[in-house]
């Protein structure tokens, strides 16, 4: 039922950018936390950013602090991340997750958990000279 279509992934020269996209449905958009978490080669999977329901605050992980820009579209039910410039180290595979609450310590404490209800079906995002 719930689906989360994401695209924007592919390969780009280290610098370069890309976006990504997540289109949700099937469950109330809006009401929830949501996030970007990534799985690099060889790495464990970790939280990149997560956003309020409203947009109205995010967090950032280290690795990507001041480098990538989370945002949602409520109207559209879409999350977009922005990456300006990549670097080799963001080599990974990207998932748009969904909390399994709408609790926010419950949504914010899956950046320590990373115990999510639903995932996408991820995009690949590969740096490369």
């Amino acid at each position: 039922q719930v689906q989360l279509v994401e695209s924007g992934g592919g390969l780009v020269q280290p610098g370069g950018p890309l976006g990504l996209s997540c289109a949700a449905s099937g469950f109330t958009f809006s009401d929830y936390w949501m996030y970007r978490v990534r799985r690099a080669p060889g790495k464990a999977l970790e939280w990149v950013e997560v956003i309020h329901p409203a947009g109205r605050n995010s967090y950032y992980a280290d690795a990507v602090e001041g480098r990538f820009t989370i945002y949602r579209d409520n109207i559209k039910n879409t999350l977009h991340l922005q990456m300006p410039g990549l670097s080799s180290d963001d080599t990974a595979v990207y998932y748009c997750a969904v909390p399994k609450s709408v609790d926010p310590l419950i949504a914010i404490a899956a950046m320590g958990s990373l115990d999510f209800a639903s995932w996408g079906q991820g995009t690949q995002v590969t740096v490369s000279s």
